[in-house]
């Protein structure tokens, strides 16, 4: 059972990752994270450190709350 679900959280980090090709890691991301991945799994998914990931995610959040 935790095989098949590895595979759909695969399966959409692969679909995810395919609709917002284009965009920035950070953007990416952000995405993931809301897709419910950890940091460690986001930066193995865009072959980066985990530490650019919780740079990318705290950024973003503080932008956000700029813009509020």
């Amino acid at each position: 059972m935790k095989e098949k679900e590895n595979r759909v959280e695969k399966l959409l980090a692969v679909l995810l990752l395919n609709s917002i090709k284009e965009s920035s890691v950070s953007k990416k991301a952000t995405q993931l994270n809301l897709a419910g991945f950890s940091n460690i799994e986001i930066a193995d998914l865009l072959e980066t450190s985990p530490q650019v990931i919780a740079n990318a995610l705290s950024s973003n959040r503080k932008k956000k709350r700029k813009k509020s």
